[in-house]
């Protein structure tokens, strides 16, 4: 295939990367922790730690992980909101010669388990306001490692103690739990200060991360992301986005603002690994949805780049403080996880004077795929062009290339597309291609410039703020309480959320009512899973051979 795109990249912007000049992950991050050793690399509730702390601190922590007698590959789960013990983990694990499994830590107990037990994870570091959720299901779980952190942990000894006594006491956001045979996150590094880490070989094949995403059997899978997966994309972020961090006036040292949890691919990739590349500060926000708190620590900083989805930008403009943040030293402002609107892009321009630059990409391609121009003023409406090393397809149903300008599903081959779904074959076969292409279930058309324009999706998948969520999922759970005979989950419009997720039932009990089952998946589902309506239906549309049809309930109006 001819890359006719690669005309409409900004200057200086190469066509291909080599990703092959770090052996692995491990080699380039213990690269970026010399050379910027003295930069703060973090900073959360007023602390600020350095390049040359999460150093050492990692040292400690993954020194203490191989002294559990885990082996090379073995899975390290780490289900805790952006807090300064998460980035220290994730390159403990790394360079210990471990595989991250990132968690969410409002994971129902259902979901943890299956996620513990899908990756076989064999350690789990956790933080103590989740440990309740943990304590349910780790019998069930090849867990024999258990590390709890605190909010107060990395804070100092002061002002630590007092967060985590107000955490635990005021606040009560820590539920009692019991977890006999877990270790202290601080008793760990003082327990790893007095061990030497193993360096172990690590080489572009070997797994980084198994990061998991919504399943089409209702379960979700472990995409297998490699050492060349992840070094790739950040290589093919760091041109991309040269051109807006070479614009006057240029800045040595970057600030980021980290509010996307660390757990998403997006702010895995471009926020932690891609600031470290860079030798960025990241601002770790551990509660992006008090947007009051949110706006409170951004008045504190002078920062450069921020990443975030649609609602979150959207959230920031209905406050009215917001406008009142210094932006003059605002450079870059990306959009992904889902659609940016327009009306959104232009009062997030009016309010800091910089366009949102809309991304696309999934947990699939490390994340990033296609992108707008870094340094473009204008708000395409555009997912942007393929990035470097990297090529779209637009293929027909039978995986044929169709003409430019018509729809067809957007496929993507890249040194960034994962190894496979984790010990999913028959999963990995049926989104990948025989040439490579990873085909993402998004329909979309690339015009004669090489943008690509995304019109629908192909899966029934709900896009939830950024986070996908599967129907099938919702449904297996919505279908096991006593009161419903069927149901089907599809997506609505949600001003707030981008998308909202509504639930059809046909009753098998008459006295159900939809408060009954809203509590009940609140006890299964995560928040964002949680079906937002509920609508009663006599029966629901099927196909002639008995298959529910989920596009006639969304395109149907309220009974």
């Amino acid at each position: 295939m001819e890359k006719f795109w690669i005309r409409s990249y900004p200057q200086g912007v190469p066509a291909e990367i080599d990703y092959t000049r770090y052996r692995s992950l491990v080699h380039l991050l213990e690269e970026a922790f010399g050379k910027y050793a003295e930069r703060n690399a973090y900073a959360c509730m007023d602390r600020l730690i350095t390049y040359a702390d999460v150093d050492a601190m990692s040292k400690k922590l993954g020194a203490w992980l191989q002294s559990q007698g885990l082996k090379k590959g073995a899975r390290v789960a780490l289900m805790m909101p952006n807090v300064l013990q998460y980035p220290v983990a994730i390159a403990a694990v790394l360079r210990a010669g471990f595989v991250v499994v990132n968690v969410n830590p409002l994971y129902t107990p259902r979901e943890l388990e299956h996620q513990l037990k899908d990756s076989g994870a064999e350690a789990i570091i956790i933080l103590e306001n989740f440990a309740s959720t943990l304590e349910k299901v780790i019998a069930h779980t090849q867990i024999k490692v258990a590390v709890v952190a605190s909010m107060g942990d990395l804070l100092g000894g002061l002002k630590g103690g007092i967060v985590n006594f107000v955490v635990r006491n005021i606040k009560k956001m820590v539920p009692a739990f019991s977890l006999p045979n877990a270790v202290r996150f601080n008793r760990v590094l003082r327990e790893g200060a007095s061990m030497t880490m193993t360096a172990v070989e690590l080489g572009h094949d070997d797994i980084a991360f198994l990061q998991y995403t919504g399943g089409t059997t209702g379960l979700s899978k472990g995409a297998t992301l490699s050492h060349r997966n992840v070094i790739a994309n950040l290589m093919q972020n760091e041109v991309w986005l040269q051109p807006a961090l070479d614009k006057e006036p240029k800045v040595e040292s970057l600030t980021f603002v980290c509010a996307l949890p660390l757990y998403h691919i997006f702010a895995l990739t471009v926020c932690c690994l891609m600031g470290t590349r860079v030798g960025a500060m990241n601002i770790l926000i551990p509660n992006p949805r008090d947007i009051p708190g949110l706006v409170k620590e951004l008045a504190k900083y002078k920062f450069n780049i921020f990443p975030a989805v649609n609602t979150l930008y959207n959230g920031l403009l209905n406050n009215p403080d917001f406008a009142k943040i210094d932006f003059s030293h605002l450079k870059l402002c990306n959009g992904g996880g889902m659609a940016v609107q327009k009306a959104v892009n232009d009062r997030w321009r009016a309010v800091t004077g910089k366009s949102i630059v809309e991304g696309y990409g999934l947990s699939e391609t490390s994340p990033v795929a296609t992108a707008n121009p870094a340094d473009s003023s204008e708000f395409t409406g555009t997912i942007g062009l393929p990035i470097p090393s990297t090529e779209i397809a637009i293929l027909d149903d039978a995986g044929q290339p169709v003409p430019l300008g018509q729809p067809g599903e957007i496929a993507i081959r890249g040194p960034q597309v994962m190894e496979g779904y984790w010990q999913r074959p028959e999963e990995t076969a049926l989104v990948m291609t025989s040439d490579g292409y990873f085909r993402s279930g998004d329909i979309g058309f690339m015009d004669q410039r090489g943008y690509v324009t995304i019109v629908d999706r192909k899966k029934d998948m709900v896009l939830v703020s950024g986070f996908n969520v599967y129907p099938n999922e919702v449904e297996e759970v919505a279908a096991a309480h006593p009161g419903v005979l069927e149901c089907a989950v599809v997506g609505v419009p949600d001003e707030l959320s981008g998308e909202a997720v509504k639930l059809f039932v046909v009753k098998r009990d008459p006295t159900l009512t939809a408060e009954q089952l809203i509590d009940y998946c609140h006890e299964q589902l995560t928040g964002y899973k949680r079906p937002k309506h509920i609508e009663f239906r006599n029966e629901l549309p099927k196909t002639n051979v008995g298959k529910i049809l989920r596009r006639e309930l969304r395109d149907s109006k309220p009974s």
